[in-house]
């Protein structure tokens, strides 16, 4: 059974970067065809997907974030790690990291979840 953990701080002030960290476990992130995505939901929205590393280190971002986000990975600690940078309060959100199956047929697939970590950004 595959599960995923995020972590990181509840608290992160605007202008700064958020850092969040997805530890996985029951399966290496570095298995052919996994991808690994990050996906936000901000109060009275719906799921955002911000992007993901691919088993072979890949990554992919929403264009919409794509100048502000990163994602990277330890393969020793099987885990992959989002940045977002120049956060201000509209990046307020449950963050949830999650399996993808995606297929060119099928699209996004996402068929584990971690349980999220909520990331408010005040000053």
């Amino acid at each position: 059974q595959v599960q995923l953990q995020e972590s990181g701080p509840g608290l992160v002030k605007p202008s700064q970067t958020l850092s969040l960290t997805c530890t996985v476990s029951g399966g290496s992130i570095t298995t052919n065809y996994y991808f690994w995505s990050w996906i936000r939901q901000s109060p009275g929205k719906g799921l955002e997907w911000i992007g993901y590393i691919d088993y072979s280190g890949t990554t992919y971002y929403s264009p919409s974030l794509k100048s502000r986000t990163s994602i990277s990975r330890d393969t020793s600690k099987n885990q992959f790690i989002l940045q977002l940078s120049s956060v201000t309060p509209e990046d307020t959100a449950v963050y949830y990291c999650a399996r993808d199956q995606r297929t060119v047929e099928t699209g996004a697939n996402f068929d584990y979840w971690g349980q999220g970590t909520q990331v408010t950004v005040s000053s």
